[in-house]
């Protein structure tokens, strides 16, 4: 008898636990239940032109930007801009600080290893900016083995420049990687395409650099926490907006329209 009794309470006992198991990880594990529960979605930017940055009033606008309001929306949440070290961006997640890396992020390994990534949106690559005025001297990237260049933390463009062996200094932001091509304290800069056609050249904060040679293609995609059930629901939100050509308008309007990926 007492056994059975003692038998009978064990697998009471799993089977309580089970229960408490079963529908604890159900909540835990989305991150959508999360995020509409607290009522905001916390999105992790850098000052990147023209997908994330400042309007005169300071407030985060840009083709990125625009999509993370539309995006909050949708899932009946408001929307809040983080400024984040970009070495950081994994951190930030995991701990909560932030509910999504939305900033022009390139897919590569290290990336897609440690978050749960949406579709690609958005062609790219990493171009070298120079000083127009002695661009000329510098057709090929193997020309540039002797440049110092400043590049962002933890970026896509730290990586290539790693790969070649080349000299390089560490700066915040892809923004302060210009500026310090702009004041000569580097010598060249490697940075998004993107956002070199938005910033450097006739017309732009920056009309004495150019950006020369291009070197690698990438993709973007925005980064969730590892396992997030937001990734495939803005997969789905992506979907749609390009369908209805929402997508396209927005790009046009920061002048990304050619570099867009079909949804």
């Amino acid at each position: 008898m007492k056994k059975t009794l003692a038998l009978i309470l064990a697998l009471l006992m799993v089977a309580s636990l089970a229960g408490c198991s079963g529908s604890g990880s159900s909540d835990a594990e989305s991150d959508m239940a999360y995020v509409q529960e607290k009522g905001t979605l916390v999105v992790g930017v850098t000052e990147f032109e023209p997908m994330d940055y400042r309007d005169a009033d300071g407030n985060w606008i840009g083709f990125d930007a625009d999509m993370a309001k539309a995006f909050a929306e949708s899932l009946g949440v408001d929307v809040e801009f983080q400024e984040i070290t970009w070495d950081y961006k994994t951190q930030e997640l995991e701990s909560k600080a932030i509910d999504v890396v939305w900033n022009g992020m390139t897919l590569n390994d290290e990336v897609t290893t440690a978050m749960e990534c949406s579709n690609a949106y958005c062609q790219n690559a990493q171009t070298v900016i120079l000083p127009a005025d002695k661009a000329g001297d510098y057709a090929a990237i193997e020309d540039m083995k002797d440049l110092v260049f400043a590049v962002e933390a933890g970026s896509a463009g730290k990586a290539e420049v790693e790969a070649l062996g080349y000299q390089f200094t560490e700066v915040e932001s892809q923004a302060a990687a210009l500026m310090e091509v702009d004041a000569g304290t580097s010598d060249a800069a490697v940075i998004d395409l993107l956002m070199a056609a938005a910033m450097v050249g006739e017309g732009t904060s920056y009309a004495d650099l150019t950006n020369t040679v291009n070197l690698n293609s990438e993709q973007y995609g925005v980064g969730f926490r590892k396992g997030s059930d937001l990734a495939a629901a803005l997969n789905d939100f992506f979907a749609a907006s390009y369908a209805d050509g929402t997508m396209q308008a927005l790009a046009e309007t920061y002048g990304v329209q050619a570099a867009l990926i079909q949804q």
